[in-house]
């Protein structure tokens, strides 16, 4: 049973409800949300460095950085194209990066002739005022016609590798193909080699997981387990934890069928169910994050994800294994399209706002 509840913040235009579905409540934080930086281009991914520099892209192309306080634009690509859901995408940063300033995007490119969307290394140079060293470490990710479902977001997991959650590019193919890389979970090295552990033959050395559609983001909970968030068709958005070689069950064929079911069980009696699901209206879900630290009150441990289209923060509790939902909030709404959700080094939560001007966001908790 879903019981709504509103909550205005002082001083914000900050709508919230609650939807329960347990029958007791967690105790959470007030939040005060403040504006980092405006002006933005479609922001779309932020990432810190250890020195607490916050790292972002912008989807019309460039990559820039907040460094003491200033903005400055570190690189605009001249091979990004932007093109309906494509452009420069989903951002991470080494976490070895104090002692080789490596940052790694995602980004719809031409650099090949026909597009495609790759992952490339660069490395922030000693005065933070260019990107250099582009290596190209992963390419030909498929781009969709007019770039739909290009997602393409990673993110470093506790084990050190790079794991990036993809787009099906609208194919109908490509999610339970084992050799396209549409429609899945990857996990790669930093040389953009697959990382140990993967799906394995037959799928490509890249696959860590495949049937997904159109992927938005991967979070890592406070266990090291590995969720992916992905959008539904026009119903249905997931929340899936990711198990090696696993099939999450998408197979729109023959050609794009968007009427068939997420998780399809007739053909796939295997396939895993999602942890969380939004049922018949989609919400998009984007980018998300585990909140981590007692300053989250009972949001400690949730997974928190930005919405583009109900434009609001939906944060989740799961039951200790992970795989039911006992509780979940609606939270943030600024009138806006929110892309991703990152903690950062401060414990603060970031969110970056899909809009032109767009505009990352600081949610700060108090108990």
């Amino acid at each position: 049973m879903r019981i709504p509840r509103r909550l205005w913040l002082v001083g914000l235009v900050v709508v919230a409800s609650l939807a329960s579905i347990s029958a007791s409540c967690r105790p959470e934080p007030k939040l005060a949300v403040t504006t980092v930086l405006g002006g933005l281009d479609h922001p779309w991914d932020i990432a810190f460095t250890p020195g607490g520099s916050t790292v972002f892209t912008e989807r019309a192309g460039r990559i820039g950085i907040i460094f003491s306080g200033q903005k400055r634009i570190l690189a605009t690509p001249s091979d990004v194209v932007v093109a309906g859901e494509g452009g420069m995408m989903g951002l991470a940063v080494d976490p070895a990066f104090t002692t080789n300033r490596r940052i790694y995007t995602c980004f719809l490119s031409n650099r090949a002739g026909a597009l495609d969307v790759r992952i490339v290394r660069w490395r922030i140079n000693d005065a933070v005022t260019a990107l250099t060293e582009r290596t190209d470490i992963l390419t030909g990710l498929p781009s969709g016609a007019g770039g739909r479902h290009t997602g393409c977001r990673p993110r470093f997991g506790p084990d050190g590798q790079l794991w990036i959650g993809t787009g099906d590019a609208a194919v109908g193919t490509n999610p339970q193909s084992r050799s396209s890389l549409g429609g899945k979970v990857l996990r790669i090295t930093t040389s953009g080699a697959g990382a140990p552990g993967n799906a394995g033959a037959p799928f490509r050395p890249e696959i860590y997981t495949y049937g997904h559609r159109n992927v938005q983001g991967v979070a890592f909970a406070p266990n090291g387990q590995a969720y992916s968030i992905e959008h539904g068709t026009n119903r249905d958005d997931e929340v899936n934890l990711l198990v090696r070689g696993a099939n999450y069950g998408w197979d729109p064929v023959p050609g794009y069928d968007e009427s068939r079911p997420m998780t399809d069980r007739v053909k796939f009696p295997a396939a895993r169910l999602p942890v969380w699901t939004s049922g018949a209206s989609t919400i998009a879900p984007s980018g998300g994050t585990f909140l981590t630290g007692t300053q989250w009150s009972g949001w400690n441990g949730t997974l928190a994800m930005a919405v583009l289209k109900n434009r609001h923060l939906h944060v989740i509790a799961l039951d200790p294994n992970g795989t039911l939902v006992e509780q979940e909030w609606v939270r943030v709404q600024v009138g806006a399209r929110l892309r991703t959700a990152v903690q950062g080094p401060d414990g603060d939560l970031y969110i970056a706002t899909d809009e032109n001007p767009g505009a990352i966001l600081r949610v700060h908790p108090s108990t």
